[in-house]
């Protein structure tokens, strides 16, 4: 029996409906999803972060309520950055500007760009108790201060009280946030306290790229032989002489140095030449100025703090 012309109508419009549903809806869902990401991302205050591991901090206290910048990439020196046009339009479009502070950014770069750009800016070093490197027969400030967990505490109280102070309607959840990691960084303090104490203490002589462990090797009784210390000085400091060059070595031999290391963010061809020269290994690269590239092992500040741990231990003990 046969359909009449109505009936072939009626069931062409039904298959052209279950045909092509899925797909108004995948459109509709699409729409959606346009419009979630745009609310999401692009109408979320932004923050601008000078340093990896200040953009790290930073983003383990505001969670996704901000959307977390930094200028400076992976590998990057903060001490001989040069802004470029794109940080400063991004400058102009945050809410708040975050810096380390103690002139690791060379020329006060970071402030220049909130100033420029008519932001509030936020120290994260603000309180922290600084140590000193000797320059040119001059002392200056040592900026690396986050070396030390307990100094990391006060840049995530700072960046916290900074954020919450200039937009106090974030303020209960970031001090949550704010709560547990800093639970996780005191954590982290008694977990490398606990790493090394295998390495022998005669053994405790850090010897990198630059003066960046200062403050690590204060905190966990690593020793400043000079002339080496925890550092060739080949960057701040004496600078790298023949005579100093002639220097290090000889120290590294006597003192019975096991390993020396390189560092992510500064050219390892110093440090390789003088251990060929003393006759050590290259225990490992060590994270400094700068966090590890993403999916990294150290790409987060404890990931980073983690691994340089391990690789100095291991290069040590």
């Amino acid at each position: 029996m046969g359909l009449s012309k109505t009936s072939m109508v009626t069931i062409r419009n039904i298959l052209i409906l279950v045909l092509f549903l899925p797909v108004f809806f995948l459109m509709d869902a699409g729409c959606l999803t346009v419009f979630a990401f745009s609310k999401n991302h692009a109408d979320k205050p932004v923050i601008l972060c000078s340093t990896t591991q200040i953009a790290d901090f930073t983003k383990n206290i505001v969670g996704d309520s901000f959307d977390v910048k930094c200028v400076l990439a992976p590998g990057a020196d903060p001490h001989t950055y040069m802004p470029t046009p794109k940080d400063a339009q991004i400058a102009v479009h945050s809410t708040i500007c975050i810096q380390n502070g103690l002139n690791l950014e060379g020329k006060n770069w970071m402030a220049t760009l909130a100033r420029d750009a008519g932001k509030p800016i936020i120290t994260a070093s603000d309180g922290v108790t600084p140590l000193e490197l000797e320059s040119d027969g001059k002392k200056i400030t040592d900026p690396h201060a986050w070396f030390s967990p307990k100094n990391a505490v006060i840049y995530v109280s700072n960046i916290t009280s900074g954020i919450s102070r200039i937009d106090p309607s974030f303020k209960w959840e970031l001090e949550a946030r704010a709560r547990l990691y800093l639970a996780q960084l005191r954590a982290l303090d008694a977990w490398i306290r606990q790493m090394v104490h295998a390495i022998p203490v005669a053994q405790r002589i850090l010897v990198t790229s630059h003066d960046a462990f200062n403050y690590f090797a204060h905190e966990y009784g690593f020793k400043n032989q000079a002339p080496i210390g925890w550092s060739t000085g080949s960057e701040i400091g004496a600078g790298m002489t023949p005579a100093r060059f002639k220097t290090v070595v000889e120290s590294i031999r006597n003192l019975g140095v096991r390993s020396v290391f390189v560092e992510t963010s500064v050219n390892p061809k110093l440090i390789r030449e003088i251990a060929r020269e003393a006759g050590v290994n290259i225990g490992g690269e060590l994270y400094s100025d700068s966090m590890g590239a993403e999916n990294s092992a150290g790409e987060t500040y404890i990931g980073m703090m983690r691994e340089n741990v391990l690789t100095i231990v291991n290069g040590l003990k």
